[in-house]
């Protein structure tokens, strides 16, 4: 029964959106836009990244239209709606806004709406913006923005550190010793991105962004050092404030003599799933005397190489141990084989 309640939680639990009156406030004058109508609904959501061009709905078609997204139109719908007969255009955005809570409409290009267009959404309290920029653009402007601001976002605990390039994720129980691996890791030249908690962000393509979003960012806290600013203390080079995350590292406090576990070999590919997206994963035992950052950064460099070449270190050497233990063909065979190479090396220059 809990598991059953706690699933329709989840299912109830509300979508990212963003409001009109936001997308305004912060996106306005870079997209260049002047609203005309629709004053009192500027609070409607937007709560998918994609934009929508009408072209079809205003022809009459509204299968699969899509009133949840914004709605560009251009010159090209435009241009039909000057020349088709007003009152199928008219009743053709009726059914359109009448469809579902249209988020807002943008005339791109800084096309004058039509007094069709603007009675229409006058009528269904529809926010109505002119836009200076060309649909293109604009399109891709918007559709940037609403991607960052609507992805998919959870907060981890742990370390985030670009490593030559890579970002890793450095996770782990309380008090095994992140913070201060981080710390060597900063100190040997590698950038710092957030500590103790990381917003998480899916990305198009399936990447993972990580982000710090806490009042202390670019700082540490350091169990017997407290709280230190490592941009004041190691330079401006030595913080970010984002980083794609291509590798999570494990750290698990364990005995010396529990270490039966863990791969000596490197040929088990592991992976950790986050927000649906599988990055590489390592698990590290601590115990005393090892030099974690060392680790890590072997394991950033080996990474790297399979990111880039294909090529892993552990298989190349499975391989070559497969090869030295197949039996290697006795003497008098090679002679016999050698022998065959001459006679017919003769033979061809006869």
């Amino acid at each position: 029964m809990e598991e059953e309640k706690n699933g329709e939680a989840e299912q109830k639990k509300p979508a990212r959106f963003l409001t009109v009156r936001e997308l305004v406030r912060r996106r306005g004058k870079v997209l260049g836009l002047r609203r005309i109508s629709g004053v009192r609904s500027m609070d409607r959501r937007i709560t998918v990244k994609d934009v929508n061009r009408p072209g079809l709905a205003i022809a009459g078609h509204m299968e699969q239209f899509r009133s949840e997204r914004i709605q560009i139109i251009g010159q090209g719908e435009e241009a039909y709606c000057r020349k088709e007969d007003k009152r199928r255009v008219r009743n053709s955005l009726n059914r359109m806004f009448e469809s579902g809570e249209i988020p807002c409409v943008i005339m791109s290009g800084g096309v004058n709406p039509l007094p069709v267009i603007r009675q229409a959404c006058q009528k269904e309290g529809v926010p109505l913006f002119i836009s200076s920029l060309e649909t293109s653009r604009l399109i891709t402007e918007l559709t940037g923005f609403l991607e960052e601001e609507l992805a998919e976002k959870n907060y981890v605990h742990g370390v985030l550190v670009n490593v030559y390039g890579l970002g890793v994720l450095i996770q782990g129980d309380s008090g095994v010793g992140k913070s201060e691996c981080a710390l060597e890791l900063v100190k040997r030249g590698h950038i710092l991105i957030s500590d103790d908690i990381i917003e998480i962000r899916r990305r198009l393509g399936g990447w993972l962004m990580g982000y710090s979003p806490g009042v202390l960012k670019h700082h540490m806290e350091v169990r017997g050092l407290g709280v230190i600013d490592v941009e004041k203390l190691f330079g401006t080079g030595s913080i970010m404030d984002e980083s794609y995350i291509e590798m999570q590292v494990r750290l698990e406090a364990v005995d010396s003599g529990h270490l039966a576990g863990y791969d000596r070999t490197g040929l088990q590919n592991c992976t950790e799933n986050i927000l649906g997206v599988e990055i590489p994963a390592l698990r590290l035992p601590v115990t005393p005397g090892r030099n974690l950052a060392v680790l890590i950064e072997v394991a950033a460099l080996s990474q790297r190489l399979k990111n880039m070449q294909g090529l892993s270190s552990a298989e190349q050497a499975e391989k070559k141990l497969i090869r030295n233990l197949r039996p290697k063909p006795s003497r008098k065979t090679s002679r016999s084989g050698s022998a065959e190479k001459t006679d017919k090396a003769e033979e061809a220059d006869l």
